[in-house]
């Protein structure tokens, strides 16, 4: 029994392998790598779930919301943020400034106006 999974194992080992490696740098080097598009840009479908957008670190001197509001001001802020955000890890830390929080509600917000069933958070 242990015979077929050795020979299945070192049949497979060779083309996993071939799979593995690089391109031959001797095969078309100067030439880039073709993209294969369909012949179409591609376009985020109108019903697609919102896309994270990429945070920016803050800023040196930007003051954290906690800071600027007081922690009880800051944590309702984020929590109205964290009400609206489709994104899998949104900006709404009491720890960040409280205009990137604000945007992150804003564009949440938008993305709910498209469709049409705003949150009552989107309505503060």
């Amino acid at each position: 029994m242990r015979l077929p999974t050795l020979l299945t194992a070192a049949l497979a080992l060779p083309l996993f392998l071939a799979a593995c490696q690089p391109p031959s740098p001797d095969k078309d080097a100067g030439a880039p790598a073709a993209v294969v598009t369909g012949g179409e840009d591609l376009v985020m479908p109108d019903d697609a779930p919102p896309q994270e957008d990429a945070v920016a670190p803050t800023e040196a001197g930007a003051m954290s919301c906690t800071l600027d509001q007081g922690a009880d001001g800051a944590a309702a802020l984020a929590a109205r943020c964290t009400a609206v955000s489709p994104a899998s890890h949104p900006p709404c830390n009491p720890a960040n400034p409280c205009q990137m929080i604000q945007d992150e509600i804003d564009r949440s917000c938008a993305l709910w106006e498209k469709r049409g069933d705003v949150p009552a958070e989107c309505r503060a």
